[in-house]
Parts: C-alpha cells; sequence; structure tokens
C-alpha cells in the first residue's frame, strides 16, 4: 500500500556533514553502466540495478545550495519546485512506466519529508502529484483505475487483474448496441498539483536524453489482458488518511494492497506495521508487481531506477546514524 511517509528528506538529516557514503566505494568506472551498490544489511534493496550515484556524492559534499526558482535551501532536488538543484539532469535516471501514477497529498504532509517526490522527478511523464482536496474525477474509469492502499476489502495485484477484466467485461455488456461513450478528457492540474519545473524538457526526446546517459528505462509495452491505465496512492502519514480515503471521489475504486512487501523506510511511524510502505517504494513495488503477476513478463530491472534517491538517502542517513551511535 502506499504509506505516507513521514519521510525524511535530505533536510531530515544534515547530509552535508555526514561521513561519506560508503556507495562510492562501489562505483562502476564506466558511468555509461548501471550498478548494483546496495547495503548487504538491507537484502530489501539490495540487487537492485541502480544508476550510478557519483552526482549525488559530489552533490553531497558541496552541501545545500538555493533553488533557483523558489530561493529555498536544497539538497540534491527541490521538493517545493521538483526540480533538481545542484545536480546535472544528465547524470539522473529517468524511467519511463507503463501505466500513469497519481499520487495524492494530504494538505498537512511536509513537502520536505515526503519521497512522493522522488517519483515525480524520475519518471515525470508518467506521475502527478495532486494536493487534497484537488484530486481527478475516476468514476468513469473504475475498470482503469485502482488506489493503492490496504485495509478490509483490498486485493492482491494479481487479483487486481482479473477483478479489473470482470469490470471491463461488466461495462461493455451493459450496453451492447450502444457507441462506445468518448472519454472524458482529464481535468487540467489544479493549483495544488505539482509541477514540472519551468523550463524542464518533457517528453520523449527528454526521456532519451536523460536515460541514456546513466538510466535504466521501464518499458512501454502496451498492457496485455489487463485494463489497468492509473494507479492512485495516498501520501499522507496514517493518522491522516481518513480524510482521503473516505472522500466520495474514491469509493468507487478497486482497492489494492501490497501485502508481502516490507518497509525499509528509515522513519518508520510507530506502532504501524512493517507492511506500511513509504510512498516510493509503494510505487517502485507495484509496478515489479504488475510486471509480473499482471503482464506476466519477466521483470529485469526496469523500475529499479526510482529507488535511486531513496537507496542512496537510506544508506546515508542510517551510516550517518550509526556514526552518531543512535541505532
Amino acid at each position: 500500500m502506499s504509506s505516507s511517509d513521514v519521510l525524511a528528506s535530505p533536510g531530515g538529516v544534515d547530509v552535508s556533514s555526514s561521513p561519506k557514503s560508503p556507495l562510492a566505494k562501489t562505483q562502476h568506472p564506466d558511468k555509461d553502466k548501471p550498478v548494483t551498490k546496495q547495503n548487504p544489511a538491507s537484502p530489501p534493496l539490495h540487487g537492485l540495478k541502480l544508476a550510478p550515484h557519483r552526482e549525488l556524492e559530489q552533490a553531497q559534499q558541496r552541501g545545500r545550495l538555493k533553488c533557483s526558482s523558489c530561493g529555498g535551501s536544497r539538497m540534491f532536488f527541490c521538493y517545493t519546485c521538483c526540480s533538481l538543484v545542484g545536480v546535472s539532469q544528465q547524470e539522473i535516471p529517468s524511467v519511463k512506466l507503463p501505466i500513469k501514477i497519481d499520487i495524492i497529498k494530504h494538505p498537512s504532509e511536509v513537502d520536505g519529508k515526503s519521497t512522493a517526490i522522488h517519483a515525480k522527478i524520475l519518471a515525470p511523464d508518467d506521475v502527478t502529484i495532486y494536493t487534497y482536496p484537488c484530486i481527478p474525477e475516476y468514476e468513469d474509469d473504475t475498470d482503469k483505475v485502482v488506489l493503492v492502499f490496504p485495509g478490509p476489502g483490498s486485493v492482491s495485484v494479481e487479483e487486481m487483474a482479473w477483478r479489473l477484466q470482470n469490470l471491463a467485461d461488466m461495462k461493455s455488456a451493459a450496453s451492447p448496441d450502444e457507441e462506445p461513450s468518448p472519454k472524458r478528457p482529464r481535468a487540467e492540474e489544479p493549483p495544488g498539483a505539482t509541477q514540472q519545473a519551468e523550463g524542464q524538457t518533457s517528453g520523449a526526446t527528454h526521456t532519451e536524453e536523460r536515460g541514456g546517459e546513466a538510466g535504466i528505462e521501464g518499458q512501454t509495452e502496451t498492457p496485455g489482458a489487463c485494463p489497468l491505465q492509473r494507479v492512485v496512492f495516498i501520501d499522507s502519514t496514517w493518522n491522516q488518511t481518513t480524510r482521503i480515503i473516505t472522500d466520495e471521489r474514491l469509493q468507487a475504486l478497486l482497492r489494492v494492497e501490497l501485502k508481502t512487501r516490507k518497509t525499509c523506510f528509515w522513519r518508520h511511524q510507530k506502532g504501524s506495521p512493517d507492511t506500511y510502505l513509504a510512498t516510493i517504494e509503494a510505487v517502485y513495488y507495484f509496478l515489479k508487481d504488475y510486471q509480473e503477476l499482471c503482464l506476466r513478463q519477466e521483470y529485469t530491472g526496469q523500475y529499479d531506477n526510482l529507488m535511486y534517491f531513496y537507496c542512496y538517502l537510506h544508506t546515508l542517513i542510517n551510516k550517518a546514524k550509526t556514526t552518531a551511535g543512535r541505532r
């Protein structure tokens, strides 16, 4: 499911003064090739095919910089403007997703403590962040959209595929002699939605330029038998989710739970099950399960780079905590 994060951003720990990340010891000499570099103590993150973290290490050594748009002091990226800060865009991976991702952020959620921004920066063409109550209408697409959230009535990713197919078949059978109604245009992003930074290129050309240097692009095949087109995640602390999850605009959506995944989040909320994931973890694990269980295709690391920032910060922050004697 999509836990919201009370996520520590680069601002959560003063990484600029932390010891240099141990990731530097495993850098691959060829920057064009993704390398695997994870903390052996964290099995769930072990073995990911990630672009090199060299650029982040250099940015960490330089320290915080001002965002050119809002003037805020940032490390790696500006969570307000959704843009990179002190990091070369050509060195950061770009991931193409097979479906669209909508993240609904609670208005009280602190931007600097959310991992949702990771998804937006790394998959800008396929991820949109909305600030509640400004969210899209989904009632006409209940056979194409699901909500990732745990609880009674939630189904597994594998069960989701045939549930959606059944919904699609029922819709088709209900009006066999009618012309298909035109799909309602997607509402424009409201002022509360996170936008790409001005001047940031989008589209296929942008993806090729960024992904060709350092990233692993996801596949672009059209989903086979599964009609899924969009997945909704909630970005909020668990105590704040009620306001969003009870919104009538989300009630008709099939709910999906990632029941077998466990969080590695360094600020996991006390008292919550370890299956309550940080937002970026939920997005990543959903896509991986979707690839294997719904599309029935081998997963070869296509979406691993969604964890690019998360893995670096995971190692860096836990190293800093260990050094400070807090673990």
